[in-house]
């Protein structure tokens, strides 16, 4: 994976073993949905392993994904400490996956009880807020191309390997999956793809994109080189 900075914020031993406190632990098999958008929010997510999708789906049947969860990472984790809480997004697994479940009531009163853990779970919480921030914005400033060029550097971040011709994302991604981050059609991301393709910017191995050149995409949409932990895919 790619190392150039520190890929997560670090976790306390002891906030790690709270988390571990969990209620039980189910598999979930691939098209299935962990959790939908407006249900009501009594649990948290851990990932022990597989992917989950977190997004939005709007009533004529589009997509915005806004994130891929994969182990270790956690969701449901934004209904925290609300009454009456519900689900944001939607959570669907793209790959078979197990998940770690914690009652929602179990962890607020640990952490009401713990003010130092209640203070680096807040400071975990913003980092994702950061996260999904800085990838709307990405999104608002520069278009659908941004967009995709974005998500694109984000990928390389989470997945990436570096190769002497470029970065590989080792992740299998469909260009309908990709436009769902990008907020726009299938059609106008294989255009895309193909233009970057044309430049020699992105290639292709065994169904993956490699990123030949890295820096083009940065210098395209003002990469503000944010730490690598904020610029990810989850």
């Amino acid at each position: 994976m790619v190392e150039q900075q520190q890929t997560r914020l670090y976790i306390s031993k002891d906030l790690k073993e709270l988390l571990a406190s969990v209620d039980h632990v189910t598999k979930i098999k691939k098209n299935r949905f962990l959790f939908h958008e407006g249900g009501i929010a009594d649990k948290l997510f851990i990932i022990k392993s597989g992917r989950i999708q977190i997004g939005k789906f709007t009533s004529d049947g589009r997509e915005l994904s806004i994130s891929i969860c994969r182990e270790g990472d956690m969701t449901g984790e934004l209904t925290l400490f609300q009454a009456d809480a519900k689900y944001l997004f939607s959570a669907k697994i793209i790959e078979d996956a197990e998940v770690a479940i914690i009652k929602k009531d179990h962890l607020e009163r640990e952490l009401m009880h713990n003010s130092p853990l209640a203070f680096e779970f807040m400071r975990w919480m913003s980092e994702h807020l950061q996260r999904t921030q800085t990838k709307f914005r990405d999104l608002v400033l520069h278009g659908k191309k941004g967009a995709l060029y974005s998500t694109l550097i984000r990928l390389t971040n989470s997945y990436g390997i570096k190769r002497e011709d470029g970065i590989l994302i080792d992740i299998v991604l469909t260009n309908q999956e990709l436009a769902n981050f990008c907020a726009t059609s299938r059609e106008s991301v294989n255009r895309m793809l193909n233009d970057l393709k044309k430049k020699g910017i992105l290639s292709m191995d065994r169904n993956k994109i490699v990123v030949n050149e890295l820096p083009f995409l940065k210098d395209e949409i003002n990469c503000d080189n944010c730490p690598i932990y904020l610029c990810r895919i989850e």
